[in-house]
This record gives structure tokens, C-alpha cells and sequence, in this order.
């Protein structure tokens, strides 16, 4: 900020706070922040609804009270709802401020998601519209990058954005769909036979003159393509770098490379032959091509979105099912060989083997390759499945409702896109 006073007067809803300047640049709340970056009054504007340069002095048009609860969240780092207030009004609140669900303590996270899976409620436009500028601002560090950069931009990361970004999906499907089809036909039986033969006839020459291995080739150089011009056209490399669909992108590619690099030092010799367990491995790693459909579909963000904020109930699930398997994996290994050592069940002869027939049990899978002989193994057998589907059951409560209330998110966002790719079209 290159103007005004060193302390800065934030007035929300007629209630005052003052900060110094240098305060403000790394405040929590994005929004604040972003009025350190302001270089003009014109900016300051499209930040905040009001501003008085004679006393430095900016004012937002919200909700006070909620502020308030906000600013606790800043000074203490806990927030939680505003008593008496509706609370998609106070998520709308932490929205415009730039927080999200994930800042709020656990007993009102579910509050929050219990009402919006009963409402079905959609945030309005301008509010998710306000979060994209946010992160246009902070990533771009005040920088406006050219139009054709930013059209780049949202065509290979956003789908929905316009009609090229859609032909280029839906190109981008195709090839992923050709490469695991490619991929399961290879491991048939006659697909092998047929490779063999072409590999015995032309000893010397490269494997890539296989149609698979020329479809493979033309389906990474699409993959490797679209990789490149993503990295180069993204606003934060870094960023860019560190996202989880970016990382399966380049496990997904780079064993192509790794393993026509060691058939080209190795050749069709007993070297080749050593290390052909490692070039399996290598080309089976294609199978994260898969994930590159996330990219397209909104099933598969849903899935991924919900995973990582119901994160906290995935590792209390996996920690019941520890505590259960080692309870009940030792009283198995007691009952059926520990009290008769000589006729015991060999399959129980561990514990280790035990927990194996308590996982396939609480799940109720049930394969039958082990089972309870004695009486008291049976029963504890069956409080075994009883217990798992109690166990399993409990947290599956909040993961739907954080599942429901990810799907609404983002097929709003996705509509939202759609519309603006009417209006260019019509326009």
C-alpha cells in the first residue's frame, strides 16, 4: 500500500479496528491482506465498499457481530458460529473474508454440513466469484498477465470454461481411455504370444514399431504435450508443482521414459532380462493415467474433495480398525491354537494371521480361506462382525454429508462455468 497513513482503520458494519500497516500485509484474512497490495484508490474500491483517505479509513458494508466472531478466530485460532445466527449467513461471512469450512472447529463443521445437506444451499455467485479474484490476487502478486496467457490458462485447467477447453478435454479423455485399454489388452495371454513373435522377427530393431508400443508412444507425447504447456502457462510454478494431480501426471509419465531409456542402454540382452521385473513395475505405474480423469469429471473431484476434509474421520476409521484387530486377531490366536497347542487351528497359529481373518471379517467379506473351528472362536467370530459393522458405520455419517455438501460445491462451480461459456458464445 503506497498510501495513506502507517495505521489502517477497518470499519465493518460501523465497528472499528486499527491495524498498522505492516499488520495488514500478512493478515489471516485474505481479503485484508489483499489491501496492502493496492496501489491506487481505484483498487482500495474493489476491495472494500468505502474508503476515507483523510483518515485512512476502510469500510465494509457486513455483518459486524460475525466480524467480530472472526476477529476472535484471528486472535485465538478457533471459530465458531455466531450465536442466534443462521449459519450458511455466517458461512457466507467467512466466504467474503476468505476463510472456508475446514477454519471452523469440528461441532460446527458438522452443524454447517448438516444444514446444507438438508437446504441443498448454493452460495451466490458473486461470493465464489469474490474467491476467484482473491486467488487471481494472490498468486499474481499484482502482475495482469496478458489475455491469450490467461485463456491458456483456463482452457487446459478448466474444462468447462469455453468451447476449446472442452474439445481439449474431451481429447485428453480419449487418449487416457486408448493407453488403459492399451494397457489391460497387453497383459492378455494371446496379446503376448503375438508380441513375442514380432520381437523374435525383428531381433535388432526398436520396440516401439509394435502398434502398442506406437500407440503408447503417441499417447505419452499427448500426456508429456499437455504437461509442458499446463507448467508453462501456470501462474505459481511452484504451486504448480506441489498440486496432487500434477504429482499422478508425472508418476504417470515418467516410467515410460525410465523404461525406453533402459531398453535403449540394455538392448534384448541378459541385462534387459534382470531388470525386467523393475520395467514392469515401471509400465504398470500407467495405471495412474486413470486419475487424469479427475481432471474432467466431477464424481472424481467429489471423491477427492471429501477425502481430504474428512481426512480426520479416515484416520479415526483406520484407528478403531487397528484397535479391533489387535484385540480380537489375539483372542482368535488364544481360543483356536493357543489353549491346545498339539490339534490347535494351524491357520491361527499367529497373530498376524489372525488380524488377517478379523479384517475380512469386520468388513464382512468373508473369503472362507480360514475360519473358526472351536466354539468359542465361533462366537467370538461373530461379535467380530458385529463389532465392524459398528465400528464401520460411525463415522460414515459425516463423510456423507461432507460428500454432499462437496458434490453441491462443486457442480454449482461447474455450472457457474457454463454459464459464463453461454454468454461467450452468445456474445
Amino acid at each position: 500500500m503506497k498510501f495513506g497513513k502507517s495505521v489502517c482503520i477497518i470499519n465493518v458494519g460501523g465497528t472499528k479496528y486499527a491495524f498498522p500497516k505492516d499488520v495488514i500485509k500478512d493478515f489471516p484474512l485474505r481479503r485484508v491482506s489483499r489491501l496492502h497490495s493496492c496501489v491506487s484508490e481505484r483498487e482500495v474500491l474493489e476491495v472494500c465498499d468505502d474508503y476515507d483517505r483523510e483518515r485512512n479509513e476502510f469500510f465494509f458494508d457486513r455483518h459486524s457481530e460475525a466480524f467480530g466472531f472472526i476477529m476472535l478466530y484471528v486472535k485465538y485460532g478457533k471459530l465458531r458460529f455466531v450465536p442466534h445466527m443462521c449459519e450458511l449467513s455466517f458461512y457466507n461471512e467467512m466466504i467474503y473474508w476468505g476463510l472456508e469450512s475446514s477454519h471452523l472447529e469440528f461441532c460446527c463443521q458438522r452443524r454447517l454440513d448438516d444444514r446444507m445437506s438438508d437446504t441443498y444451499t448454493h452460495f451466490t455467485e458473486e461470493h465464489h466469484k469474490t474467491a476467484d479474484e482473491i486467488r487471481t490476487d494472490d498468486t499474481s502478486n499484482g502482475k495482469q498477465d496478458s489475455k491469450w496467457l490467461e485463456r491458456m490458462r483456463r482452457t487446459f485447467e478448466e474444462p468447462t470454461s469455453s468451447l476449446a477447453a472442452q474439445i481439449l478435454a474431451s481429447v485428453s479423455v480419449i487418449f487416457v481411455i486408448v493407453s488403459m485399454v492399451m494397457l489391460c489388452a497387453s497383459t492378455l495371454p494371446d496379446w503376448k504370444t503375438a508380441e513375442s513373435n514380432v520381437v523374435e522377427e525383428h531381433r535388432y530393431t526398436d520396440s516401439l514399431e509394435h502398434p502398442s508400443g506406437i500407440i503408447e508412444a503417441v499417447c505419452i507425447g499427448w500426456f508429456t504435450a499437455e504437461c509442458i504447456v499446463r507448467f508453462i502457462v501456470s501462474r505459481d510454478k511452484c504451486e504448480f508443482v506441489r498440486r496432487p494431480l500434477n504429482i499422478i501426471d508425472l508418476l504417470a509419465i515418467t516410467p515410460y521414459y525410465i523404461s525406453v531409456t533402459m531398453t535403449v542402454l540394455t538392448g534384448e540382452n541378459s541385462q534387459l532380462q534382470r531388470a525386467g521385473v523393475t520395467l514392469r513395475v515401471l509400465r504398470m505405474m500407467r495405471i495412474f493415467w486413470v486419475i487424469k480423469l479427475a481432471r474432467h469429471f466431477l464424481g472424481l473431484q467429489t471423491l477427492g474433495l471429501t477425502l481430504r476434509r474428512c481426512y480426520r474421520e479416515m484416520v479415526m476409521l483406520l484407528v478403531f480398525i487397528c484397535v479391533a484387530m489387535a484385540i480380537f486377531g489375539a483372542l482368535a490366536q488364544l481360543l483356536e491354537h493357543g489353549l491346545d497347542l498339539e490339534s490347535g487351528n494351524e491357520e491361527y497359529a499367529s497373530i498376524p494371521s489372525a488380524c488377517w481373518w478379523v479384517i475380512i471379517s469386520m468388513t464382512t467379506v468373508g473369503y472362507g480361506d480360514m475360519y473358526p473351528i472351536t466354539v468359542p472362536g465361533r462366537v467370538l467370530g461373530g461379535l467380530c462382525v458385529v463389532s465392524g459393522i459398528v465400528l464401520l458405520a460411525l463415522p460414515i455419517t459425516f463423510i456423507y454429508h461432507s460428500f454432499v455438501q462437496c458434490y453441491h460445491e462443486l457442480k454449482f462451480r461447474s455450472a457457474r462455468c457454463t454459464r459464463s461459456l453461454s454468454a461467450e458464445f452468445l456474445n
